[in-house]
């Protein structure tokens, strides 16, 4: 998500921050290229005239333009503004009341409705510890009750039973008192959506509203429909009011138009996102992560929490006994590839990464994907319990044989095992207790020069102590 919008905005603030001083035209030459940036992301026009006002107002400041770093400042002021824009700070589900609390989902046909309330569900679940049941209330699309019914079954939430021939606002009252009766902290009621907004669909969920009193109304939206998606939004706030939405599909969507104008439009915060097809991929949103990610400062603040939420401890124990041991074999790396992939993949760990946006182009030019996690997985899964622990039996023989069993060449099986033998040597160095920077190194750690600073950490970069000095390839103009 963001991508198209990050490399048109850093190739503008590149040419501002590589300057000196600056003028009021270049701040106007610079923003004319941020609106045109904007209007690609797809982002409403509305949105983008006040966003420009505001930054412009800020920018041509006296302050701002005899700064010893105006292109850096300007950058910051970017950044608070985008922030303004995504909604200041996270807002997340408001869940205290008295049980059981109700949320209520609502959106047009397939914008991923359902498959949100089982994320959703599955969430309160193990993260929060709650009890849910969801009830569908999806009497129009074919199959939409079963298929809730299976989603539950799969992530082991509890479900309505269904009864034929009732109405939806029937199935609410009778999801309502079967919350009460067992003792539930949330009911999920999932409603039904049309291809278009319509009165009989706003009319039916207003009905359900006024029956359940719920605690969130969640618009579910789809940001690959840009500007479509605010038109419905909009319009569901206006006649029934939402407190939150829920953006789906942001894995495919390049631009961003839609969760950078729906706060703004609405007044109705973003609380959560959906990342992908599987049923974990679900995001909090945290505006202030969100505009650093979009201006190319990263976000290591989600990417730790991702690693914490995904690395199963057992195996991270048992593989730092191997490493204080200097062994690291084949099964290790494969486990290892696994845990990129759940983590995002090579992609989105790199885009939450500070400052590595044209790194990020290198590499996928270069065929550093994942698509490259997926085949270098396949190539240990072709390999025999022996060979992932003994790489050095494989000889020409072998490596054809898996080669042939993983479905491509013997020369991306030779750079695997590359890539594990660089990464076994560093194991090794770090077993004999040299540490990782030593063991990278071969020595001491790297020296750096006084006042160098880290590109892409913010408006001043991250400062470094005197007498440190960045390893070449590090620093430089961004």
């Amino acid at each position: 998500m963001f991508d198209a919008l990050t490399n048109r905005l850093s190739s503008v603030f590149d040419g501002l921050t590589g300057r000196g001083a600056l003028t009021e035209a270049d701040v106007d030459a610079a923003l004319r290229e941020v609106r045109l940036a904007l209007i690609e992301a797809d982002v409403s026009l509305g949105v983008i005239k006040d966003f420009l006002a505001k930054v412009r107002e800020k920018a041509i400041g006296a302050d701002v333009l005899r700064s010893v770093t105006p292109g850096q400042q300007i950058v910051k002021i970017v950044h608070d503004v985008l922030i303004e824009t995504l909604g200041e700070e996270a807002q997340g589900l408001q869940l205290e009341v008295v049980p059981p609390a109700v949320i209520m989902m609502v959106g047009l046909q397939g914008s991923g409705k359902t498959t949100s309330t089982a994320k959703i569900a599955l969430r309160l679940t193990n993260r929060d510890k709650k009890k849910v049941i969801m009830a569908s209330l999806d009497t129009r699309r074919p199959a939409a009750q079963e298929q809730l019914k299976i989603l539950g079954e799969q992530i082991g939430v509890a479900t309505l039973p269904i009864m034929a021939g009732q109405t939806p606002v029937d199935i609410a009252r009778r999801a309502m008192q079967a919350a009460k009766l067992s003792g539930y902290d949330v009911v999920m009621l999932d409603t039904a959506g049309r291809l278009h907004i319509d009165e009989a669909l706003m009319s039916e969920i207003a009905q359900i509203r006024d029956l359940t009193s719920p605690h969130e109304t969640l618009l579910v939206a789809d940001s690959l429909s840009g500007q479509d998606a605010i038109n419905v939004a909009k319009q569901f706030q206006d006649r029934i009011g939402i407190s939150g939405i829920v953006l789906t599909r942001i894995d495919g969507d390049g631009r961003g138009g839609a969760a950078l104008s729906m706060r703004a439009i609405t007044g109705a915060p973003i609380k959560l996102l959906g990342t992908g097809e599987k049923i974990d991929a679900l995001e909090d949103f945290h505006p202030r992560r969100i505009a650093g990610r979009i201006l190319g400062q990263g976000d290591v603040v989600s990417l730790v929490e991702k690693a914490a939420e995904t690395v199963d401890q057992e195996k991270a124990e048992a593989l730092a006994k191997k490493i204080q041991k200097g062994q690291f074999d084949l099964d290790d790396l494969g486990e290892q590839l696994r845990q990129m992939r759940r983590m995002g993949g090579m992609q989105g760990i790199m885009g939450m990464l500070p400052g590595i946006a044209k790194a990020k182009e290198q590499m996928a030019t270069a065929g550093f994907d994942d698509g490259m996690l997926k085949r270098q997985e396949a190539i240990i899964s072709s390999m025999t319990k022996q060979e992932r622990r003994n790489p050095d039996v494989l000889n020409g023989s072998r490596r054809k044989r898996i080669a042939k069993g993983a479905g491509t060449e013997v020369s991306e099986v030779n750079k695997l095992l590359k890539m594990h033998r660089q990464m076994a040597d560093v194991m090794k160095k770090m077993g004999k207790g040299k540490g990782l920077m030593s063991a990278l190194f071969g020595g001491a750690a790297p020296k750096m020069p006084s006042g160098a600073s880290l590109p892409g950490l913010g408006g001043g970069g991250l400062q470094l102590p005197p007498g440190m000095k960045l390893p070449p390839g590090f620093g430089g103009k961004r």
